[in-house]
C-alpha cells in the first residue's frame, strides 16, 4: 500500500503538465521526483495530495484513492508547500501549528 500512479495527465490550457505518467512505490520504499522548474513535479504532488483533479489516469496513496477516498487521504499526509503559503511574520514551528490548526489536526 505505498504509491500507485496509471496514466496521469494534467494539462493547463496548452500546457501539458504531465503526460501519461505512471509508476509505484512500494511501502517503506525512498522515492524521489526530480526534474526541472516545470516539469511537472509540483502537479503531480498536488494530485497525489487531493489538491488537483487529474485530466486522465487514476492514483492511489496507501491503498485510498486520490479520488473517492480524499478525506481519507487528507487525514494521513500532510502537504504544506513551500512557496507562497508560509507567513513570513511567523517562525517555522508558528506557520506548522497554524495550517495544523485550521486542517485540524496536531
Amino acid at each position: 500500500m505505498g504509491i500507485t500512479v496509471s496514466n496521469i495527465s494534467k494539462s493547463y490550457k496548452e500546457v501539458k503538465a504531465l503526460q501519461d505518467i505512471s509508476f509505484e512505490v512500494k511501502p517503506n520504499e525512498l522515492f524521489g521526483l526530480i526534474g526541472p522548474d516545470g516539469a511537472g513535479k509540483t502537479t503531480l504532488f498536488r494530485i497525489l495530495t487531493t489538491l488537483l483533479i487529474a485530466d486522465k489516469g487514476q492514483a492511489s496513496v496507501a491503498g485510498f484513492d486520490v479520488l473517492k477516498d480524499f478525506k481519507d487521504i487528507r487525514k494521513h499526509v500532510g502537504y504544506m508547500p513551500g512557496r507562497f503559503s508560509l507567513y513570513q511574520d511567523l517562525t517555522v514551528e508558528e506557520n506548522l501549528e497554524f495550517f495544523a490548526t485550521i486542517f485540524g489536526t496536531t
